[in-house]
C-alpha cells in the first residue's frame, strides 16, 4: 500500500514538473518595441516668438493655438503694398475715364456718319463729308487704342500688387503656430522671445491614444496572421506580464533581416517579417517599450 501511494507520488510530482518545464518554455509569437507617428512642427517664418505656450506632456487638440510670430514688419509691409495698389487704382481711373471720353465721341462719330452716309443717297450731303467722319473715326479709334496700350503696365503692377499682399496674407497666416494633430508634447525645442527662422523645431508631438507595436516573425508564422486579426499584447509589470488586446494592421511583404535590438546572433541573421499592431493605451505604454505578441489560439 504504501509502495502505491509512493509510485503515485513519484508520477504526479514528475508529470506536474513536466507541466511546469513546458508552461516555463512557452515563448511569444513576437517581440518587439512600441512606436508612435511623431510628428515635429516647424516654424513657417522669421521673426521673434512673440507667444509660446506649450509644455512637455501637455496634450494638445487638434488645430489648437499654441503662438504666435512678431508679425508688425510683415503688417508694415502689407500697408505699404495697399497704398501702392491704391495709388495704381487711382492712376487707372485716370487713364480709363480718358478712355471713356474718347469712347463717346466715338459714338457721336458713328451716328453723325450714318447721317451723312443717309443724305449722301439723297444727294444733301458730299463724299469729302463722308471722307472727314471716317478720318475722325479712325483718329478716335487710335487714341483709344494708345490710351488703353498706356494702361496695360498699370494693370499688370495692379495683378503684381494683388499677388504680393497675397503672399503677405499667406506669411501673416502662417505667423501662427496651430498644432496639427490630437496629441501630446514629446519635446519642446524652443521658448518665447526666442529668434525663429523657417522651418526651425518648435516642438515634436505624437498621437499617444494608440500605440504601435512593431514586431518581426518568421517566414512560417506568415500563414497564423492576417490584417484585422486581434493579438494579445503583453508587457512586463512587477512580478507579471499586463495583457492588452492588439488588432494587426500591416504586414510587411518583403523579408528583412532581424534587427540587431535581436541579441542572439543565429537570430540576427533570419529572414523575418514585421508587423505592425494597434494597441489601445491606458497610459502605461510608451514609446520605445518592448513587449510580447501572442496569438490567440
Amino acid at each position: 500500500m504504501k509502495t502505491s501511494i509512493k509510485i503515485t507520488f513519484v508520477l504526479y510530482t514528475l508529470a506536474f514538473t513536466l507541466f511546469s518545464c513546458s508552461n516555463g518554455n512557452e515563448k511569444a509569437d513576437g517581440y518587439g518595441n512600441f512606436e508612435a507617428t511623431e510628428i515635429t512642427v516647424s516654424s513657417e517664418n522669421n521673426g521673434k516668438l512673440e507667444m509660446f505656450t506649450i509644455e512637455e506632456g501637455q496634450t494638445l487638440k487638434k488645430e489648437a493655438f499654441v503662438g504666435y510670430i512678431d508679425t508688425i514688419p510683415l503688417t508694415l509691409k502689407r500697408e505699404q503694398l495697399v497704398v501702392a495698389k491704391a495709388t495704381a487704382i487711382s492712376r487707372s481711373k485716370g487713364v480709363l475715364s480718358q478712355i471713356s471720353v474718347l469712347k463717346a465721341q466715338l459714338a457721336t462719330a458713328k451716328k453723325n456718319r450714318q447721317r451723312i452716309e443717309n443724305m449722301l443717297k439723297d444727294n444733301a450731303a458730299t463724299q469729302k463729308q463722308l471722307d472727314d467722319i471716317n478720318g475722325e473715326i479712325n483718329v478716335i479709334n487710335e487714341k483709344v487704342i494708345s490710351i488703353e496700350t498706356q494702361n496695360a503696365p498699370i494693370v499688370n503692377e495692379l495683378n503684381s500688387l494683388d499677388v504680393q499682399i497675397k503672399q503677405i496674407d499667406d506669411q501673416l497666416k502662417k505667423s501662427k503656430i496651430v498644432n496639427p494633430i490630437n496629441g501630446t508634447v514629446l519635446v519642446k525645442y524652443a521658448e518665447p522671445n526666442e529668434i525663429t527662422s523657417f522651418g526651425k523645431p518648435l516642438y515634436k508631438i505624437a498621437d499617444l491614444s494608440i500605440m504601435e507595436l512593431r514586431v518581426y516573425i518568421s517566414e512560417t508564422q506568415l500563414p497564423s496572421i492576417k490584417i484585422g486579426q486581434e493579438v494579445t499584447v503583453k508587457i512586463d509589470d512587477k512580478d507579471t506580464m499586463k495583457s492588452y488586446k492588439g488588432v494587426i494592421t500591416w504586414i510587411s511583404s518583403e523579408a528583412e533581416f532581424t534587427p540587431k535590438i535581436i541579441q542572439t546572433k543565429e537570430e540576427r541573421v533570419a529572414l523575418v517579417y514585421a508587423v505592425k499592431i494597434d494597441v489601445k493605451n491606458d497610459g502605461s505604454l510608451k514609446i520605445g517599450m518592448p513587449a510580447e505578441m501572442w496569438l490567440n489560439n
